[in-house]
């Protein structure tokens, strides 16, 4: 009986853990765009993690310091982000985000308008979320 019990107690602390995690990870996806957005690159600079990889939806690679410096220069600009149908898997201290979104701003001082798929990958390091990997992929 009380072997059921604490069995009973351990699964539901999982469950709540893993809830409250999902909500972290809704929230930081909804911190990352904000970020990017506002052109916050002090900010985003820290939510980022030295080893990231930026993968564009035109098939472009970049690290974290090549990412960031297209970003200061002006060359990468977002307007608008906005998530669509955002699903999480927690792994321990990792997350996956994937969602379809809609991404406006301009790229080389061109203009897009792109729906995407993206997933993001996070890792929870010294207290908090950091975006480790990051692809998209153009929807028709």
């Amino acid at each position: 009986m009380i072997r059921n019990s604490l069995i009973a107690f351990i699964a539901g602390l999982s469950i709540a853990y893993a809830a409250t995690t999902e909500d972290e990870i809704r929230q930081v996806e909804k911190d990352w765009a904000a970020k990017v957005t506002s052109g916050n690159h002090a900010a985003l600079d820290q939510m980022l993690d030295a080893q990231l990889i930026y993968a564009h939806s035109t098939g472009i690679i970049e690290n974290k310091s090549e990412y960031m410096a297209r970003l200061r220069r002006g060359l990468q600009k977002y307007d608008k982000i906005e998530h669509q149908n955002l699903t999480v898997r927690i792994y321990g201290n990792s997350a996956v985000a994937h969602s379809k979104v809609r991404m406006t701003g301009t790229s080389d001082t061109r203009a897009f308008d792109d729906k995407l798929m993206m997933m993001h990958v996070w890792v929870k390091q010294g207290g908090k979320w950091q975006l480790v990997a990051h692809q998209t992929t153009k929807l028709p």
